[in-house]
């Protein structure tokens, strides 16, 4: 893919005649302007015009122009449409980055770890279903097993869509190694290369669009909803983090317990320290939370974690360090921003390193039978609103996030306050006679 800026050239090699130049807003929707081919030079320099007001990006009416600064590095021919080819974009206004939009405040955490000579390497497992175009239950009646983790039958099913969006991620590159059929009816999971933050940030959101465009082809819906089914597990993005000096994963120390380094364990200091304001990005929302303080599900276990602990391979807990050198959040969910997911982990992990931060003891108990006995561990958030609040008061993430925070916390109220407002069939079975 091309590393400057001659888009006309990688329209003629490609054989594009579409560029789709695309940003996410604070709320992690995509928006974008198909631009013709013939256009994109101009647009490779100046970028795509937009009204900042019309999307959440926390702008009025009065703001000028938004323009969609293309990264030629970002460039995918869309494999199901490949006369178009997709771009990630930096939102820029009067002749400078948005302070505030999620790829800008990525690449600013991006460009202060690489100061001190690291690079953030992560990989992302996106769950998601795959369900009717109504969204109101699974797509496949005879995927019903109470245990349907790594069910054979099921996920060969479904054979032509996962395929489909394995074959397009071989395709790209991105050197995809595992599909299966994930713990809840319906689910599934697909697994590609860890790789740099941003590259993974912007792979993650391609993915996400992708799953969506595959399986609409398909007749299907595909869903990163956190919880769309009371009884079921729900959708996570368990990102697996480590952190890299010229060629060396700075995390991996054969000395160190259970192969973790002390920066590595400063760094998942970070995360422990701040992990109740990051449920505020990570798990972003009012459904978010009925998955990470689930009740037990049809499959035994709810796979999501309602208290910050550490462990080792045990993933009963927030946090588990399945081999040497790495770790695994998995706090985040399939609602999370590709790009806030990233830039929180980052902001919290350079914390933890720069003020040495314990993690405290490690727990190797299970979390799910036995974390009532654990009354020092910090428990997350019980709402969107509560998570909110914490990440209003968090030092930390206001400090290294920016100008992100108050725009994303006002967007964030809003919703919260539609929420509030709305009337539940609940609420009028139980309270109609109070």
């Amino acid at each position: 893919m091309p590393t400057d800026l001659d888009l006309e050239a990688a329209a003629e090699r490609l054989g594009l005649s579409y560029f789709l130049i695309s940003f996410t807003d604070l709320l992690g929707v995509q928006r974008a302007k198909l631009v013709p081919r013939s256009a994109i030079a101009d647009m490779a320099r100046t970028g795509a015009a937009f009204a900042g007001f019309a999307t959440w990006l926390d702008m009025t009416p009065a703001d000028p122009d938004l323009f969609a600064v293309p990264d030629p590095a970002s460039l995918v021919p869309l494999p199901w449409k490949p006369e178009v080819g997709w771009l990630a974009a930096d939102p820029w206004m009067n002749g400078r980055p948005v302070e505030h939009a999620p790829r800008n405040v990525l690449k600013r955490l991006v460009a202060m770890a690489a100061e001190r000579g690291r690079e953030m390497k992560t990989g992302v497992e996106c769950e998601f279903f795959l369900v009717s175009p109504d969204g109101r239950e699974i797509a496949d009646a005879a995927d019903r097993q109470a245990k349907p983790c790594y069910d054979q039958a099921a996920l060969m099913r479904r054979y032509e869509v996962i395929a489909e969006i394995c074959d397009a991620m071989q395709a790209l590159g991105w050197r995809p190694y595992q599909n299966d059929h994930e713990d809840a009816n319906g689910q599934f999971e697909m697994n590609w290369q860890y790789d740099s933050a941003l590259i993974t940030a912007d792979r993650h959101s391609f993915f996400k669009y992708m799953v969506r465009s595959i399986a609409e082809k398909h007749g299907l819906r595909a869903t990163f909803m956190p919880k769309p089914f009371v009884e079921l597990t729900g959708n996570g993005c368990h990102a697996h983090v480590s952190l890299w000096q010229d060629g060396r994963n700075l995390f991996d120390d054969p000395k160190g317990e259970l192969g973790v380094s002390a920066l590595g364990y400063s760094f998942l200091g970070g995360i422990v320290h701040s992990a109740d304001a990051l449920a505020a990005l990570l798990n972003p929302t009012v459904n978010s939370y009925k998955r990470i303080n689930a009740p037990t599900t049809l499959s035994g276990a709810s796979w999501s974690p309602s208290s910050v602990t550490y462990s080792g391979n045990n993933r009963t807990h927030m946090i588990r360090i399945p081999e040497p050198g790495r770790f695994e959040l998995r706090l985040a969910d399939g609602a999370a921003n590709p790009y806030l997911l990233q830039a929180g982990i980052l902001a919290a992990g350079l914390d933890g390193i720069d003020n040495a931060r314990d993690p405290g003891k490690r727990l190797d108990i299970n979390m799910y039978t036995h974390g009532h006995t654990v009354e020092v561990a910090k428990k997350l958030p019980l709402n969107l609103l509560d998570a909110l609040r914490v990440l209003e008061g968090s030092e930390v993430l206001n400090k290294r996030l920016g100008a992100l925070v108050p725009s994303y916390l006002k967007l964030k109220r809003l919703e919260w306050d539609s929420y509030a407002r709305h009337l539940s069939a609940w609420e009028r079975d139980n309270t109609l006679d109070a």
